[in-house]
C-alpha cells in the first residue's frame, strides 16, 4: 500500500529551503529532496534518541560499520575492510576533502558535463583547473561517453577525475564496460578517481548500480567512494556520510587533509544512519515503486503536458532532465525562468549544471503524484500561453 505516499504534507510551515525559497504561489520541484516523511524505523529511533535528553559527544554507532561492510558485499559483491570506511557529514565535504587529498594548486580535475552543480565549484575551492568534457547526447535523448573525447580531454596536469554514477543530472546508471573504460583511461595516466555514487540505492529496473571501486583491486586503490543514506531515506538534513578507501594511505592522507576542518558525523545523523539502513529496507521499495510510477507518468504524459519539450526516462535517481531549447524565443530566454514566472513552478536552470545544460531544467519528481500532475499543468498552460 502506497496510499502515504500520495498524502500532501505541507512543509511551507517547516524551515524546508524548498518549500520557502520561492513565494507560496510556486510549486516547487527543483532541490532534490523528496516530499515524503522518512522511514518509520528513523523516526522512533531519532525519538527515541532525543527523549534521551544528553547530547554531549557521540561515538560512532558499533553496528553501523559492520552493516555497510555487509551491505556492500551483499548488493554489489564488493569486499571492503572495516577500516575503509571514513564517516563524514555529506558527500560534497567528501568532494572538496578528495581533490585536496591527490591534487595540489594549479592540477587539473575532469568532469563531465552536465554535472551537478557543486562539482563545478571544487577547482575554485582547491585551486585546481577545470577540464570539462561534454557528454553526447544522442538523437533519442539519452547521454553517452564520447571515449576519445575524454581520452583528449586529460592534460599532463591532470590528477583527478570526478565520476557521478548515477549521474545528476541526466540520469544515466553507466554500464560496466563503459566503467571499465573510464578506470582504463585514469589507471593509464595515473589519475585518482573520485565517484559521487549518493544516488546508488535510487536506480530503476532494467539496470544496476555497480561502484567503479569494486571493479579491480587496481581500481579501488586509486578511488575515493562516496555514498550516503541522505538520498535514498531522504534525510538531507542529517548530515552523515561516507567515503570508501581501501588504500590505506590514501585513506591517511584523506583524513590528514579533513584534520580540524572537517567535522565527524553528529549523533543525530548516526541515529538516522544506522536505522535507515538496518530497518528501512521496506520503505525503501515502497519509495522506489512510486518513484518509477512517477517517472513513467512523467514520460508517458510528457508530449501531452509539456508540448515542445523533449524528456528522455532517467535510469536511476528521482531527477528528470528536461530539454527545453525548442521553446526558447530569443538567445536570452531561459527555462528556469519562464516556468518560474509564467507557470509558478520552480525547477533547477539547466545552465548551472555546466557545458551542455544551456537550455535545460531539471525537475525533482520525488513528490505526491498529485503534486506533480498540478505542476505539468501549470507548465502547459504556460507553454500553451507561450505559443499564442
Amino acid at each position: 500500500m502506497t496510499d502515504w505516499l500520495d498524502c500532501i504534507i505541507d512543509r511551507r510551515q517547516s524551515d524546508s529551503r524548498k518549500w520557502r525559497q520561492y513565494g507560496e504561489d510556486v510549486l516547487p520541484l527543483w532541490i532534490a529532496d523528496m516530499d515524503f516523511p522518512a522511514p518509520e524505523p528513523v523516526l522512533r529511533a531519532l525519538h527515541e534518541r532525543v527523549d534521551h535528553g544528553i547530547f554531549g559527544y557521540g561515538l560512532e554507532p558499533p553496528e553501523l560499520r559492520p552493516l555497510l561492510v555487509e551491505r556492500l558485499e551483499r548488493l554489489y559483491g564488493w569486499s571492503v575492510s572495516p577500516e575503509a570506511l571514513v564517516f563524514i557529514p555529506g558527500v560534497m565535504s567528501g568532494f572538496n576533502l578528495a581533490a585536496r587529498t591527490v591534487a595540489s594548486p594549479g592540477d587539473g580535475m575532469l568532469v563531465q558535463t552536465p554535472i551537478y552543480y557543486p562539482i563545478l565549484r571544487i577547482p575554485t575551492n582547491a585551486n585546481l583547473v577545470l577540464e570539462g568534457m561534454e557528454l553526447t547526447r544522442c538523437a533519442d535523448g539519452q547521454y553517452e561517453i564520447d571515449f576519445d573525447l575524454m581520452a583528449a580531454t586529460f592534460t599532463a596536469r591532470t590528477r583527478l577525475f570526478l565520476l557521478c554514477n548515477p549521474h545528476n543530472p541526466v540520469g544515466r546508471v553507466f554500464r560496466r564496460e563503459e566503467l571499465e573504460r573510464m578506470a582504463e583511461l585514469c589507471l593509464q595516466r595515473e589519475v585518482w578517481i573520485c565517484s559521487d555514487e549518493i544516488h546508488c540505492d535510487l536506480v530503476f529496473p532494467g539496470h544496476q548500480h555497480i561502484p567503479i571501486a569494486s571493479l579491480a583491486p587496481e581500481i579501488a586503490d586509486r578511488t575515493i567512494t562516496l555514498m550516503a543514506p541522505s538520498k535514498t531515506y531522504n534525510l538531507a538534513g542529517l548530515h552523515c556520510a561516507f567515503a570508501i578507501i581501501p588504500n590505506a594511505e590514501l585513506r591517511r592522507r584523506f583524513q590528514a587533509v579533513r584534520a580540524d576542518l572537517v567535522p565527524g558525523v553528529d549523533v543525530l545523523g548516526f541515529t538516522a544512519a544506522l536505522a535507515a539502513y538496518r530497518d528501512g529496507g521496506p520503505w525503501l521499495t515502497e519509495v522506489l515503486r512510486y518513484l518509477e510510477a512517477n517517472r513513467d507518468f512523467l514520460w508517458t504524459r510528457g508530449k501531452e503536458y509539456l508540448p515542445g519539450v523533449t524528456l528522455t526516462q532517467p535510469e536511476g535517481t528521482y531527477l528528470a532532465w528536461l530539454d527545453c531549447r525548442a521553446l526558447a524565443d530569443g538567445p536570452s530566454w531561459n527555462p528556469h525562468r519562464f516556468f518560474l514566472e509564467r507557470a509558478k513552478v520552480a525547477l533547477n536552470d539547466g545552465a548551472v549544471f555546466g557545458q551542455g545544460g544551456e537550455g535545460f531544467v531539471r525537475l525533482n519528481f520525488a513528490c505526491p503524484r498529485a503534486t506533480l500532475q498540478a505542476a505539468l499543468e501549470r507548465m502547459r498552460q504556460a507553454i500553451v500561453a507561450g505559443e499564442t
